[in-house]
């Protein structure tokens, strides 16, 4: 039976402002072009599985007005499943200002929308179908206890749960014991570590004490820390020094694909939505689906745009790592080796 990628998230339009560099307080700065796209990391993270070979289903909520008709045709052009896209009244669909400057760093300012909307029931009739195979796809732009909630609803019926805690979390609402895999940066890593209590030792690391590591050794060490305290794999991801998975007790690290930056806005979204359609289609070699991500990332920040940007799986081929050659695994407290190759198993 076909496995589905259920994303229960945010759907926006993005207004994405190229200036010469970020204004200091106070000051105006000129923008040289300003364009109108789909995006949300719901939204994004579908396109991106879908994209990849999955069937997406996305579960969220826009305005009726003429940004939710954008997003909506932007997710059915990509082939993904909007039926559960609920019109909600009242309201405006989400927005996005995303200010780019010419390095392809950005700032993004969001106006919830109609994704402060989203409810336990509209998560519930969108999830109903999800059965053991299928996988969960969550992030953190919509409501927390529907986050939760969709967590704890896909698990009775045996899905696969990814949480992408982004953004970084407040609270513990969110970290629960139902999610089988945890997708954050390294800024959401150090919120969730402190919020579980799995930063404990960093403030050594990062004084040196202990040897040599530098930022990888701490990043290691969180990511493990904060697996045994969720009791969930981790995926930190850490820009252009790649990324870091724990496999068991050790974490292995992903090196990235080395390109030209043009604009990262929706690069997370394409590594998460990639990883997650791996994950469905039962890859067992996790560093082999995270190299994957890595490269459908890489081609994603040379372009402009959030789910425009977004590439096929056919057109990463030229960029892909080759798994088990550039993948090392480090222990925090033994080194590096070689590789292992690891399956993520689904909590029952």
């Amino acid at each position: 039976m076909p496995t589905t990628v259920f994303v229960v998230g945010s759907l926006n339009a993005d207004q994405l402002l190229e200036v010469p560099a970020f204004p200091a307080a106070g000051e105006t700065v000129l923008a040289s072009d300003v364009l109108i796209t789909a995006g949300g990391k719901g939204g994004n993270q579908a396109v991106a599985a879908s994209r990849a070979g999955a069937a997406v289903t996305m579960i969220g909520a826009l305005g009726d007005d003429a940004h939710g008709r954008l997003v909506r045709r932007a997710l059915t052009e990509s082939g993904v499943d909007t039926g559960w896209v609920v019109t909600a009244d009242g309201t405006h669909t989400g927005t996005a200002v995303v200010a780019v400057e010419a390095g392809g760093e950005n700032r993004i300012i969001v106006a919830s929308g109609a994704n402060a909307r989203l409810t336990r029931q509209d998560v519930e009739s969108g999830l109903a179908g999800a059965a053991p195979g299928d996988l969960v796809l969550l992030q953190l732009e919509t409501p927390v206890e529907v986050v939760a909630h969709a967590a704890r609803f896909a698990k009775e019926r045996g899905a696969t749960v990814v949480l992408n805690a982004a953004p970084a979390p407040a609270d513990t609402g969110c970290l629960t014991t139902d999610i089988d895999l945890l997708v954050v940066n390294e800024v959401e890593m150090r919120a969730v570590a402190g919020l579980v209590g799995a930063d404990e030792g960093r403030e050594s690391r990062e004084s040196g004490e202990g040897g040599e590591g530098g930022d990888g050794r701490d990043v290691a060490g969180t990511v493990l820390t904060t697996s045994q305290a969720l009791e969930c794999v981790v995926v930190c991801t850490t820009g252009a020094d790649g990324a870091y998975v724990n496999v068991g007790d050790r974490v292995i690290h992903i090196p990235a694909v080395q390109v030209t930056a043009v604009d990262t806005t929706a690069a997370g979204d394409t590594y998460t939505g990639y990883l997650a359609a791996a994950l469905a289609r039962g890859e067992s070699d996790l560093p082999a689906a995270l190299a994957t991500a890595s490269a459908a990332a890489a081609v994603t920040v040379t372009r402009r745009g959030a789910m425009a940007s977004i590439p096929y799986a056919a057109e990463i081929g030229e960029v892909r790592a080759i798994p088990g050659t550039n993948s090392t695994t480090s222990d925090p407290g033994t080194g590096t080796g070689t590789a292992d190759i690891t399956e993520l198993t689904t909590k029952g």
